[in-house]
């Protein structure tokens, strides 16, 4: 049996927060109407995860077997590894910008454009690596806009630490989080080699202390989508 395969689609979106066109790429479903609601899917790295995470493929999928509820996905792609420190990272100079981009355009933009439910319990983030991080500090800060958070090996540092610290709403929030064992020395966009796997832990203590729902695990593997893109049938699974 042939499984009816999902569109994806260009477009973009105008940011007077960023002051530039953004890209976007839009899953829908096969069987989309606009009669039926759907749950949204943020992903940062957008074109990283329908390319090389599969994700609609794996919508697809699920969908058909009616294993996970109606979706749309809407990967936000990035320019360079400069634009994505720029924006995804918690000390880059657009990261401000982008997280209102998320919360002030994006979300109201989606809302007109697509039969969604409008509730913060029904919008997801997800990112790996910086894109991880920049979905869970957009949470944080708008934990009424996006009720669910999945990161894949987020960077972690004083920033986001202090962020989950000062966080007092985390009933709000339904977060999944996975790193892996062997990130130790993973080589960050600067040039730089960090350990991934400890300040993660911490993060999840924290999250663990703080949030009613909340999913961790580490794997046997290390920063690349050679573990990401089969996690995702489980975080997909778990989160819708």
């Amino acid at each position: 049996m042939e499984i009816p395969k999902g569109t994806i689609k260009e477009h973009t979106i105008n940011s007077s927060e960023l002051g530039e066109e953004i890209p976007l790429l839009i899953y829908l479903p096969a069987n989309f109407s606009p009669l039926y609601k759907y749950s949204l899917l943020i992903a940062q790295d957008g074109r990283d995860y329908f390319q090389l995470g599969r994700i609609g493929r794996l919508a697809d999928e699920y969908l058909y077997k009616r294993e996970i509820e109606n979706i749309i996905i809407v990967g936000i792609p990035y320019k360079d590894v400069e634009d994505r420190r720029r924006k995804y990272h918690p000390s880059g100079e657009q990261n401000q910008a982008y997280i209102r981009f998320l919360a002030h355009e994006l979300v109201p933009y989606l809302d007109q454009e697509f039969p969604t439910y409008q509730m913060g319990s029904t919008r997801a983030l997800i990112g790996d690596s910086l894109g991880a991080t920049v979905s869970l500090m957009t949470a944080l800060q708008y934990p009424h806009t996006f009720g669910k958070v999945l990161l894949q090996s987020p960077f972690v540092d004083g920033q986001v630490i202090e962020s989950v610290k000062s966080f007092s709403e985390a009933d709000l929030l339904e977060i999944y989080h996975i790193v892996g064992l062997e990130e130790t020395e993973v080589k960050t966009t600067n040039g730089k080699t960090s350990n991934f796997l400890e300040p993660n832990r911490e993060l999840s203590s924290l999250l663990t202390s703080k949030s009613s729902t909340y999913f961790y695990e580490e794997f046997n593997g290390d920063h690349t989508w050679t573990y990401w893109q089969p996690d995702l049938k489980r975080a997909l699974k778990m989160m819708f």
